[in-house]
């Protein structure tokens, strides 16, 4: 009888949590065990409280000790689910780490990708599960999915379609990964 490996998921978030809740929802073969928050009353936090999950604030800054909290709960995948922060040393920690960006990397690298988009007035653009390395937004794409720019998309409105379509592909990447 072959069995699955259930993975115990480690989330990182900055903000209001809408991605960590999905996955929590989504990924039911899996166990999110613990989710890190640098900022302190994020909306992400709240979600945690909510949910059940434990969770902690840690600033961006004490990367050793997210190591150390990450290891103790044997976290096999650790997650950013818009954590808006670049992680120094990703190869400190012990598993691998995965990220979701609102572009179709390797296009629009870091802040404002949707903005950067809008300006060069792109046609499509989208989203990308990738790998989490030293370099920013250059680990290798897990899975993408593309978004059409519609004419009158302003930051906000193409923003909230793109964040629809990344509740679509990270759980599927976390699946990809297990």
């Amino acid at each position: 009888m072959l069995m699955e490996c259930k993975m115990r998921l480690g989330i990182m978030c900055s903000g209001n949590g809408t991605n960590f809740e999905n996955i929590i929802r989504t990924c039911t073969d899996h166990e999110v065990v613990l989710m890190i928050h640098n900022k302190e009353k994020c909306g992400a936090a709240k979600r945690s409280d909510k949910l059940g999950i434990p969770h902690c604030h840690i600033s961006h800054k004490n990367e050793d000790q997210m190591v150390k909290l990450f290891e103790a709960w044997r976290v096999d995948l650790i997650v950013l689910a818009g954590y808006m922060r670049v992680l120094k040393d990703p190869s400190a920690f012990h598993c691998p780490i995965i990220n979701v960006h609102p572009s179709l990397l390797p296009k629009y690298k870091g802040l404002n990708a949707v903005k950067q988009a809008l300006d060069a007035q792109e046609v499509t653009t989208g989203c990308t599960v990738h790998y989490v390395t030293e370099d920013l937004d250059a680990g290798e794409i897990i899975l993408q999915e593309e978004v059409s720019i519609l004419p009158h998309d302003t930051v906000e409105t193409l923003t909230k379609v793109i964040q629809q379509r990344e509740y679509e592909i990270l759980p599927r990447a976390i699946g990809m990964v297990g």
